[in-house]
This record gives structure tokens, C-alpha cells and sequence, in this order.
């Protein structure tokens, strides 16, 4: 038994370092998985207390698994872990069944898994801890309770700063899709593949051709058969990106943006109305400086028309805005505003408003601009 409880308490150990480490170097990541589930179950009044509730959760998670890890406060530890993780397992057995959100994050962007998934996880996990929750008085501690209780304290406020820096600037390990050195546009992205179904009007039969390879040449053949669907499997497409950019004319404007073969810059900002209006001062002079030079600078943005008016009239009136979903705004730059630097489709550069750079200082970073 005593093995067993060892490997339980190494194992379990592991999965909640690495699970709150990967959330905790992006809680602005975890606290938007929370605000979907808040919308989810209609507690929309907790949204504002998304981001404390995140660092919180990532702080505990952590904390959790280093103190099992390392043997430390076993005996009083067991009890949050062993309520935290019977919490886990009945929220996402009803994420499985009912799907609420189409991921839980309970391993950030960082290892995508599906509910099902993660339950089935949770349902192994939670055998491990009910292990160590049981065997929770016989670990002998290697500490005094009061150096123990110092060294917890010491895990938690360290993570807790640490989770809030990276909230503050560009996470340290980009998980997202558009990490500085990603190719958007792939040089051989495959094609999507096109299923007809037709339909015998004698029998009723139904069969699915892969197009065009079916008889349509065949005038005996489309005499008794008659088109009724067709069906895109775009699985085998390789995809850089799945932003898209519109104008207010609703004309898609993506591919002049993103595979733009000389420098492009992109300010993100998914809601112009819960901007940081610092940022955007910030980033005033920055568009001046670059649209002297001659390089193309917009605003892309999830607000609506109203917002995007206000905003304009206000402060911005000489500033190119362009739509896109929010949420993929959410997945490109965890800034709001962020800045971006594209060329040729790849991403050169991302910064957090709070450190964006002097334009002489990108210039100098990226010589041939």
C-alpha cells in the first residue's frame, strides 16, 4: 500500500503542477474558458470576478500539486484536493453530457481534450486522490507543521505574483495559434474535399459521390437519379488561421491583411469599449510614426458599429477599423490593445500594450523596415 500511495502522490502531483502552471501562465486565457461557462449556466453577475477567480484556481492548482509532490501538509492538503477534484468530476460529467462549452481548459490552451475526455481523466485522477485522502495520515511529513506552512504560503503568493505578471504582459509560453515565428499561410494547405448525395426517384436509393467523380455524363443515369445534398470535408485542409477580416461593407479583406507581402500591423483590441484607454494612447503615436513610413496599420476589433463609431469620433478618427469574431481576437494576442506584426503571413512580433516599444526600436529589431 505504502508504494501505491507513493506513485498516487507523485502522480497526482505531476497533473495539478503542470495543469495550474499552464493555466497560471495565462490567466487572462482561463478566465475567458470561465466567462463562457458563466454565461453557460446564467451567472453572468460573475463575470467581473473572473480573472481573481482564475489566478485563485491556478494558484490553488498549483500549490496543490507541488505540497504532493514534495510531501508537504498531506494531512490537512488532502481535504481541498479531494473536495476541489470530486468539484471537477461531477462539472464535467455534466460538460459531457450536456456540453455547455466545447472545451473545459482544464489544461489551458496548452493540451486541448474533449469532454468526454476529460472526464474520463478526471474519473482516473480522482481514483489516485481518493487514494491519498485515505492514506493521508500515514505520509510522514519531512517537515515541522510550521516551516511546512511557511513553505505553502511561500508556493501560493509566489505563483499568485507570478500568475498576475503574466496577466500583465504577453505570456512567457504562447500556446495560441499566432505565436511570434507561425506561418498563417501554409505553402501546400491541401484542398477540402466535396460529397453529392443523389437520390433514385424509382427506389429511393441514396448514394454519395466524391465530386466530380460521379456519372454525370451519363444520360440513363440522370435520368433516374436527382441531386438532393452535398457535404465539405475540410478535414485534410491545413489551416494557418481562421481569422477573418471584414470591412463595413461586409467585403472579406483578409488575405490582403494577413499574406500582405511587406510589413503589416495589426492592433487588437476584442472590445473597443473594455479597451485600455492608456494602451490606446500608447499606441497613438506609434500609427502616426508607422503610417509616415508607409506601412499599413489597422484596427481590428469585435465591437459593434455603435462602439466602433463612438470610439472613432472621440479620440480616432484617422484610424482603419475592420471586424472580426471577438473570440478569435481573444486567441491571437492576449492584450486589449495588442499590437501584431505580420509579413509575408508570418508573425514577426506580438507585444502587450504595456510593452510596446518605440517605433526606432522595431525599426531597429526587423532591419530591412
Amino acid at each position: 500500500m505504502r508504494v501505491i500511495a507513493f506513485i498516487s502522490r507523485v502522480f497526482v502531483g505531476l497533473v495539478f503542477t503542470f495543469s495550474g502552471f499552464v493555466k497560471g501562465v495565462d490567466p487572462l486565457g482561463t478566465a475567458f474558458k470561465m466567462e463562457d461557462y458563466f454565461i453557460a449556466y446564467e451567472m453572468e453577475w460573475a463575470i467581473p470576478l473572473t480573472l481573481s477567480l482564475s489566478i485563485l484556481l491556478c494558484t490553488l492548482e498549483f500549490t496543490l500539486g507541488v505540497a504532493m509532490l514534495i510531501n508537504l501538509r498531506l494531512k490537512k492538503l488532502s481535504w481541498p484536493l479531494f473536495l476541489l477534484m470530486l468539484f471537477f468530476t461531477v462539472l464535467t460529467f455534466f460538460d459531457a453530457i450536456y456540453e455547455p462549452v466545447p472545451d473545459c481548459g482544464c489544461f489551458g490552451d496548452a493540451i486541448k481534450l474533449t469532454n468526454w475526455e476529460t472526464f474520463y481523466k478526471n474519473l482516473v485522477l480522482i481514483v489516485f486522490v481518493i487514494i491519498i485522502f485515505f492514506y493521508r495520515n500515514r505520509y510522514k511529513p519531512w517537515l515541522t507543521p510550521k516551516a511546512a506552512n511557511i513553505f505553502v504560503l511561500v508556493i501560493a503568493l509566489g505563483f499568485a505574483y507570478f500568475s498576475y505578471y503574466q496577466y500583465r504582459h504577453i505570456p512567457w509560453i504562447d500556446f495560441l495559434g499566432w505565436k511570434v515565428g507561425t506561418d498563417l499561410v501554409p505553402n501546400d494547405p491541401g484542398e477540402a474535399k466535396i460529397y453529392l448525395t443523389y437520390q433514385n426517384t424509382v427506389t429511393g436509393e441514396r448514394k454519395e459521390y466524391l465530386s466530380p467523380h460521379y456519372p454525370w455524363n451519363d444520360p440513363e443515369w440522370m435520368e433516374q437519379w436527382e441531386f438532393v445534398d452535398q457535404r465539405t470535408d475540410d478535414s485534410g485542409v491545413i489551416k494557418g488561421h481562421t481569422l477573418q477580416i471584414y470591412d463595413a461593407e461586409s467585403y472579406d479583406l483578409t488575405e490582403t491583411f494577413i499574406s500582405n507581402p511587406d510589413y503589416q500591423f495589426l492592433v487588437v483590441s476584442y472590445s473597443l469599449r473594455l479597451a485600455s484607454k492608456k494602451g490606446f494612447r500608447k499606441m497613438d503615436q506609434l500609427y502616426h510614426d508607422i503610417y509616415h513610413d508607409g506601412y499599413s496599420v489597422i484596427v481590428i476589433t469585435g465591437s459593434l458599429e455603435h462602439d466602433i463609431q463612438k470610439w472613432r469620433y472621440d479620440k480616432h478618427p484617422e484610424w482603419e477599423i475592420y471586424h472580426a469574431d471577438d473570440i478569435e481576437l481573444k486567441m491571437m494576442i492576449r492584450s486589449n490593445p495588442g499590437l501584431i506584426l505580420l509579413k509575408d503571413g508570418v508573425v514577426l512580433g506580438k507585444w502587450h500594450w504595456r510593452d510596446l516599444p518605440d517605433y526606432q526600436v522595431i525599426k531597429q529589431a526587423f532591419p530591412g523596415m
